[in-house]
């Protein structure tokens, strides 16, 4: 697993998530760690291995 930290967009507190790095995309939601609010999450691998997280409210 790897551990990948981003701003929350409801209380923009930094938070961590862990990601599956064999996953090349992943889509799912997951409430913040923080103020608890659901987060869609968009997890992206590209084929050189770079990593792209976005997040939704």
């Amino acid at each position: 697993m790897e551990e990948h930290f981003f701003d929350c967009p409801k209380c923009w507190e930094t938070i961590s998530m862990l990601f599956d790095p064999s996953l090349k995309n992943s889509q799912y939601f997951e409430d913040c760690e923080v103020c608890c609010q659901p987060l869609e999450i968009i997890y992206q691998r590209d084929a050189e291995g770079s990593v792209f997280i976005e997040v939704l409210q």
